[in-house]
């Protein structure tokens, strides 16, 4: 292997080691340990991050555009040793792994070039009006500054892109916040050696130390620490619903709550229209099928619930979708814990009360195979169940009688990433009815395409209302995202030069 772990922590620009260690657990190559960080580590990492805010946090927008940057090169450096670990920790292909990697360091790049613009920082100036009757108004000018040190999860699903250079740390460092990550054990290797190239730029700007971390667990204790550590100011997260629940409840039951921006996942309906079914139900089909099992179905904008008018043209986009995913053959999933959960998952929807298994596959080990499941609209309302996520290649077609229970089902669904519409022209007067619910419901709403892309770009919203994320108002994707770590400051009658730099 071209890389090998050292399994230590980075805490303030020291690689330091622990008592405890875990073992990787590969989907292929060899396992390695790595130390368990200690609640002394965090504090230190915590410590250092606050120190590095007094510099860091009144950086200039280019200095921390040149650190995104350089943060870029040093992945792209070390780009064929990263590819190697990720898949061997994963499973994942190597194309996927590039691909994940050219969006880590263009989201970077991005997030650089957008800071230098200077929108993010939505100044505001309302000038003085001594003369004013019967009161003169101050001169009064609005700027977002950054919060303080942040507290960043990676994620399990996407090694790079949101784990530990990925999209929270890049808009916190972009934002002028210090980050302490809290690597994730489905892919700790992966982890530290993008930590060795955060470092690596650090030491070439010339930043203090302190403005990135690093530390691993495989429990819950690190994670804690970190969430509870009075210096932190918010955590970013990307991961269930429950790990993130907790972690949510934590950062609200502190002294001084912190905002949690937690992204927790979705079924992603979609809602096949007649005009679409009847002219393209084929097609669409097939692109489900696609989309439902792509990276075995291990991604939070897996459309996992198709809507459709029962009738002929349904009975066949069912025949259709059915005979594609027969034929998608087992994938290996991201950890053994992930495989588990997902054959519980397919388990109790199985054993839900009306529901019919079109597709099931025993799934025993860390590979899956698709299962699909059809149930009525009736039966979708009176079984909430039903609308839990399933992280995996899990598909449910909920045969609708009317549009009335279509909009009923829409109505009643619990807050999404995305909501898809598959329509023609001749659907539009029911799209006009259910656009007012579904932006309701979703933070990014699709025509005619399928939700697992997620463009990175000034317009992405990447979060939706809870339990989709837990703040409705923020993204985590796109270049919005920096704003979850920025607050506005008023500044009155004050001469500009006190004021911070751009």
């Amino acid at each position: 292997m071209t890389f090998m772990p050292h399994g230590k922590q980075l805490v303030a620009g020291q690689w330091v080691a622990g008592d405890a260690t875990f073992t990787s657990e590969p989907a292929h190559g060899a396992s390695h340990a790595f130390s368990v960080g200690t609640a002394d580590q965090v504090d230190a990492a915590c410590r250092a991050a606050e120190e590095a805010f007094w510099s860091y946090g009144y950086s200039s927008s280019e200095e921390r555009a040149k650190f995104l940057n350089a943060i870029a090169d040093e992945i792209e450096a070390r780009a064929d040793a990263i590819t190697e670990i990720g898949t061997s920790e994963t499973g994942l292909p190597e194309a996927r792994l590039q691909g994940e990697r050219g969006r880590t360091t263009g989201q970077l790049r991005l997030f650089a070039s957008h800071i230098l613009k200077g929108d993010y920082l939505d100044k505001r100036h309302d000038e003085a009006l001594p003369d004013r009757q019967p009161l003169p108004r101050p001169d009064l000018k609005l700027v977002q500054r950054p919060i303080g040190p942040v507290a960043v999860f990676g994620a399990s699903n996407f090694p790079l892109a949101f784990s530990t250079a990925g999209g929270d740390t890049a808009s916190a460092l972009a934002a002028g916040c210090p980050v302490v990550v809290r690597g994730h054990p489905a892919h700790p290797g992966t982890g530290e050696i993008v930590a060795e190239a955060i470092a690596a730029a650090i030491k070439s700007c010339g930043l203090h130390p302190g403005v990135f971390s690093f530390i691993q667990g495989n429990g819950f204790e690190v994670g804690q620490a970190l969430v509870q550590h009075p210096l932190i100011t918010a955590v970013g997260f990307t991961g269930s619903l429950r790990g993130g629940r907790a972690l949510f409840d934590m950062c609200a039951q502190r002294p001084v709550p912190i905002p949690f921006f937690g992204e927790l996942g979705s079924v992603n309906p979609m809602f096949l229209l007649p005009a679409a079914l009847s002219a393209r139900g084929e097609a669409i089909a097939k692109g489900w099928a696609g989309s439902l099992t792509m990276g075995a179905g291990q991604f939070c904008t897996n459309p996992g619930v198709i809507l459709v008018l029962e009738g002929p043209d349904a009975d066949a986009f069912v025949a259709t979708a059915t005979e594609a995913l027969g034929g998608i053959g087992k994938q290996t999933m991201l950890t053994d814990g992930i495989a588990a959960a997902y054959r519980s998952g397919s388990k109790r929807v199985a054993a839900s009360s009306g529901v019919r298994e079109l597709i099931g596959t025993s799934c025993e080990t860390r590979e899956a195979a698709p299962y699909v499941f059809e149930t009525t609209g009736d039966n979708w309302l009176a079984n909430e169940e039903l609308g839990e996520e399933v992280f995996g290649p899990l598909g449910i077609v909920v045969r609708v009688k009317d549009e009335a229970q279509l909009l009923e089902i829409a109505k009643g669904l619990e807050g999404q990433l995305t909501c898809t519409l598959q329509m023609d022209e001749g659907d539009k007067d029911l799209a006009r009815k259910l656009m007012p619910v579904l932006e309701r419901k979703a933070g990014r709403v699709l025509a005619n395409g399928f939700p697992t892309g997620v463009e990175v770009a000034d317009s992405m919203v990447h979060g939706g209302p809870y339990p989709a994320s837990t703040n409705f108002g923020a993204t985590s994707v796109g270049t919005m995202a920096i704003r979850r770590f920025l607050r506005p400051v008023c500044y009155q009658n004050l001469p500009d030069d006190l004021l911070p730099a751009s």
